[in-house]
């Protein structure tokens, strides 16, 4: 497994370079982690409903907030400053082919990740994806797989402002909140602290490694 990180990227030229990666995979290369930290933005996936979005355009830009259609599944989300974005551009073949399989494994890393800080996460149904503290969102997942090589992947809460979920439906989902790391911990945890565990939870979830 390699590891890509972009830092801190815009949506789009993250988005770009995914698809070049994308190709690369689709082609032999090794199956590859990208970390980044994104810009401002909301992104409406396959299954969004303008009803999930509580401001107009125009609100959204007044407040520093971009708005892009994506063609991973999913309603709308949100990434910004504070919270890490993960993008496992895998081979899906290499690790048993089975799209329920993936979906569960991946919200296994976030689950490991919160367990690495102390944080007992897990799952809330087999509709409601994601990664849950109690009723609460801590880590969200939307994807797309495109010839059996994964796009999209994950974003996880980290020190992040989540007054920003008030002005949406995260993930069309009502009734829910979110958290963070942060939140639940009563400190600031940045995304640089949450790499490595993201990293070591990948190993662990795909490779059978332990360092």
């Amino acid at each position: 497994m390699r590891v890509v990180d972009f830092g801190r990227m815009d949506y789009q030229t993250a988005w770009d370079r995914q698809l070049e990666i994308h190709e690369e995979v689709l082609s032999g290369g090794e199956d590859t982690l990208i970390f980044v930290e994104h810009d401002a933005v909301l992104t409406l996936g396959a299954n969004f409903h303008e009803e999930n979005l509580l401001l107009d355009r125009a609100g959204y830009a007044a407040r520093g907030i971009d708005v892009i259609r994506t063609d991973r599944g999913g309603d709308v989300t949100y990434h910004g400053p504070g919270q890490l974005v993960i993008y496992p551009i895998f081979d899906i073949k290499r690790h048993g082919q089975d799209l329920h399989k993936w979906m569960r494994d991946l919200e296994e890393t976030m689950i490991l990740t919160c367990r690495e800080f102390g944080v007992e996460a897990g799952r809330l149904g087999d509709v409601n994806t994601g990664a849950w503290v109690g009723d609460k969102k801590i880590a969200a997942i939307g994807v797309k797989v495109k010839k059996w090589v994964n796009l999209h992947g994950i974003a996880i809460n980290c020190s992040n402002d989540l007054g920003v979920f008030n002005l949406i439906v995260p993930c069309g989902v009502i009734g829910h909140g979110v958290t963070s790391l942060s939140a639940e911990l009563g400190r600031e945890v940045g995304i640089e602290e949450v790499k490595p565990a993201v990293q070591l939870a990948f190993n662990q979830a795909f490779t059978g490694l332990l360092t």
